[in-house]
């Protein structure tokens, strides 16, 4: 998928969508985007069964992500574990 077709797929969602129908927010940096893929969390849900210590390890995941994660996570009464 482009760039711009991603966009536009996402227009006013707020999320980022593929090929695992990923709810994740859209506006998470690529370096966080790579690793939570390569740790295999795609939605929001698989979040809930790490830590923000866990998350926090993975090399691309940093303070500006966890707090994005968190507060989609706190808009569907999701915590972290």
């Amino acid at each position: 998928m482009t760039e711009a077709s991603r966009s536009d797929s996402t227009k006013g969602s707020g999320c980022v969508t593929g090929a695992h129908g990923s709810d994740l927010p859209a506006k998470l940096g690529k370096p966080a985007e790579r690793a939570l893929a390569a740790a295999g969390i795609y939605r929001l849900a698989d979040l809930t069964t790490w830590t923000e210590r866990d998350l926090a390890a993975l090399h691309g995941v940093g303070p500006t992500a966890i707090t994005k994660l968190r507060d989609a996570l706190a808009e569907r009464n999701q915590t972290f574990a």
